[in-house]
C-alpha cells in the first residue's frame, strides 16, 4: 500500500471522492490482505504512522493517533442508466494501536459489479485516508 503524503495530502488531489490526511503517513512494517468477490476484506495493518517530517508536530512523529482504523472499498459499476458511477462503501472501526498496527476482518456490501476495486485505510474518526493500494518504487 502507499502511504498519504506530498500531492495526496488533503482535499486536492482526493482519490474517488476520498480526500488524504492533511499530514503524511508512513508505512514501517506492511499491509496484506485479500479481498474477496463476495466482500469479504481482511487486511493486517504494521507500523501506518505519520512520518519524521518536519511538518509533523514532534509528539506525532512515529506514531499513529487514532484509537480506530477503518477499511473503505471503492468500486466502478454502471447506475440503473448506463453511466459509469462511483461506489464507496465502508467498514466499522477496527482497534489500532499507537504504534500503527491493526487487523480488519469486514464483510462489506459491495455492488454487484465491482471493477477496479481501490482499497483505502482510513481514519476511525473522520472520512480521510491514511493508506491505500499502490505502490512507491522510491
Amino acid at each position: 500500500m502507499y502511504a498519504v503524503d506530498e500531492a495526496f495530502l488533503g482535499e486536492t488531489n482526493a482519490i474517488r471522492g476520498v480526500a488524504g490526511d492533511e499530514l503524511p503517513w508512513e508505512i514501517d512494517g506492511g499491509v496484506h490482505g485479500r479481498l474477496t468477490a463476495d466482500g469479504r476484506l481482511m487486511l493486517h495493518v504494521r507500523g501506518l504512522v505519520f512520518t519524521h517530517d518536519s511538518e509533523v508536530p514532534p509528539e506525532l512523529q512515529g506514531t499513529n493517533d487514532e484509537t480506530q482504523f477503518r477499511a473503505l472499498v471503492s468500486c466502478l459499476t454502471e447506475d440503473a442508466t448506463g453511466h459509469v458511477v462511483t461506489v464507496n462503501t465502508t467498514s466499522a472501526g477496527f482497534a489500532a494501536t499507537p504504534s500503527g498496527d491493526s487487523r480488519i476482518d469486514a464483510k462489506l456490501a459491495l455492488p454487484e459489479e465491482c471493477i477496479a476495486p481501490i482499497v483505502f485505510i482510513l481514519a476511525g474518526s473522520e472520512d480521510k485516508w491514511f493508506a491505500v493500494t499502490g505502490v512507491s518504487t522510491e
